[in-house]
């Protein structure tokens, strides 16, 4: 499985972010390449950085001089030989990459950089930029991100080299460049895919072509009040209650009805008030939802490990997620008890379910996709032996091969229906776990998501599906934090390169479709399946965000896309 995806995805990015695009732009020139990787690694040496270029000998470069071109745009007559490779709009790219600053705790770094998923990635830089020409950077690395996290002026690439603490850093320069080709390759690749993608969407004739602008505009929201309430239940495997917010839909004359209930999952780092926007829209078409807060992974808990106070969290956690849906819904059927409110209420048999991200997977798990971790095992194994590998995606999947060996049973059989925005599923599920969902599913890519990118963890996982009922949405210009309320970076310090384009654009489209899905098979009024079309997007796109729907893809069109790149 991961010969077959990740090999072709091992080092996933994105195409607009000022960090990446001097990778792309530059030359791989020799020269070229050591300033490529300086401004997309943020971890380089101290007084000088020497690399070895067969057969040409050794080369080096001064920091000093770096750092007199970042601040002073001043190109020194040593940094001359590098620069003179570069195009002035290159330069340019490059000056403002050196000069950005992040906002980060140097506590948040340190305590990042012990976690597992950090210490591989700090363990696969070191690979590239090394303490001695055969030794790993790995330590001197974590040590300077700590100390110039510290500085008062932010962290940036050059107080990094500054706080570097030895004189000179060795550069793999053969791995970086063979990094830098890759990179440029994957994304050709994947624009390639969502290019056919496109076509494929554009060449499907709608049987019963609709004028949308007669239609009811599902981006506003609808007609119905409603109200908030808050509870908390118990899930048996945490120490701690897990609480929820619940979306009441309130129908006019006090009419009694049984409503379908909608459960939102969130991601890492985040919490319920994510997706607050979503369910207060899906409340007023009359839905009942209820907004989940994984107390393992919530913004909250996230705080507390950045800063020193709690443990990051445990494998178990691919297994609570999904069972804190099924212990929210088994506490919602119990409500009647206890407050006759209830009673009647909630219709605990038509069920849908939304997640992002992390989310993403475990709404995958409750709907029906059953863990692979045999697969996972493997494809962890292959990941740790490439010495490219930096999908971050795949590194937070491998932390379940530390799950106790067990069958996991963690479908819902309540659940109706599934939307998994930017879901992580490639490996965990793999196809033989992904083949196994029955319900309808609609999944959510982002185009430009470096998280959770779109071809190995969404549009690849598509074509595994079985079932007819299924719809793979690309938002072209997306991220990982498009369709998130708020300022959509949680807890972490993430760059608006990241974040992408104005997130507030974005969130309208997701509740569009989120209602016309839910409405077409949780109460079966089909007059919303029209809504469900590539006509539809169409109508809905705007110039920061490009959606593509389809109905069908395969394997066979992904990999024939890729080599007519």
């Amino acid at each position: 499985m991961y010969s077959k995806v990740f090999n072709r995805f091992q080092l996933n990015s994105y195409r607009r972010c000022a960090v990446v695009n001097p990778i792309q732009k530059f030359s791989l020139a020799f020269g070229l390449g050591i300033l490529a990787l300086l401004s997309a690694i943020p971890a380089l040496g101290a007084e000088r950085i020497k690399f070895f270029y067969p057969p040409f000998g050794e080369f080096s470069i001064s920091v000093e001089d770096l750092e007199l071109f970042a601040e002073e745009g001043t190109i020194t007559d040593e940094f001359a030989f590098y620069a003179n490779r570069a195009t002035p709009e290159q330069l340019a790219e490059l000056r403002e990459v050196l000069q950005q600053r992040f906002q980060v705790s140097p506590i948040t770094i340190s305590r990042f950089t012990k976690t597992p998923i950090g210490e591989t990635v700090l363990e696969r830089l070191g690979r590239v930029i090394k303490a001695d020409i055969n030794q790993n950077g790995f330590y001197p690395l974590r040590g300077a991100l700590i100390l110039a996290a510290a500085d008062p002026e932010g962290l940036t690439i050059i107080n990094i080299l500054r706080e570097f603490p030895l004189e000179t850093i060795w550069l793999d320069l053969p791995l970086s460049l063979q990094a830098i080709q890759e990179v440029s390759r994957l994304f050709g690749e994947r624009d390639a895919v969502i290019d056919a993608i496109q076509q494929q969407a554009a060449e499907v004739t709608p049987n019963l072509p609709l004028d949308f602008s007669t239609q009811p505009d599902l981006e506003r929201s609808g007609s119905i009040r409603w109200r908030q309430e808050t509870l908390t239940f118990i899930n048996p495997n945490r120490e701690e209650p897990v609480p929820a917010d619940i979306y009441l839909p309130i129908f006019p004359n006090q009419t009694q009805e049984s409503v379908p209930v909608i459960v939102i999952s969130h991601g890492v780092a985040s919490n319920r008030t994510t997706f607050a926007y979503l369910a207060q829209h899906l409340a007023s078409y009359g839905f009942a939802v209820a907004v989940l807060e994984h107390p393992d992974t919530s913004a909250e808990k996230f705080e507390r490990f950045l800063a020193g106070f709690d443990r990051p969290p445990e494998p178990t956690t691919f297994i609570n997620r999904p069972l804190d849906i099924k212990y929210l819904l088994d506490e919602l059927q119990k409500q009647p008890q206890f407050d006759p409110v209830w009673q009647g209420r909630l219709n605990l048999q038509q069920v849908g379910v939304i997640g992002q991200s992390l989310g993403g997977y475990t709404v995958l798990a409750a709907g029906g996709a059953e863990l692979n971790l045999e697969q996972l095992r493997q494809d962890c194994a292959e990941a740790a032996a490439d010495t490219l590998s930096f999908n971050l995606s795949l590194l937070v999947q491998c932390r379940a091969t530390d799950l106790p060996p067990a069958t996991y049973n963690l479908q819902d059989e309540r659940i109706k229906a599934v939307l998994a925005i930017n879901p992580l599923s490639s490996s965990i599920f793999g196809e033989e776990g992904l083949s196994q969902i029955e319900v309808p599913l609609m999944i959510v890519a982002s185009g430009d998501d470096v998280f959770a990118p779109p071809v190995s963890e969404q549009i690849y996982p598509f074509t595994w599906l079985t079932n007819s009922e299924k719809y793979l949405v690309v938002l072209e210009e997306g991220t990982h934090f498009s369709f998130l309320g708020g300022k959509g970076e949680g807890v972490f310090p993430i760059p608006p390169e990241l974040i992408g384009p104005d997130p507030s654009l974005a969130r309208p489209l997701l509740s569009a479709l989120s209602t016309a899905f839910f409405k077409t098979y949780l109460t079966n009024q089909l007059r919303y399946l029209p809504y469900l079309s590539q006509s539809y997007v169409r109508t809905i796109s705007g110039d920061s965000f490009n959606l593509t729907l389809v109905e069908s893809l395969t394997e066979t069109e992904i990999e024939q896309a890729m080599e007519q790149e």
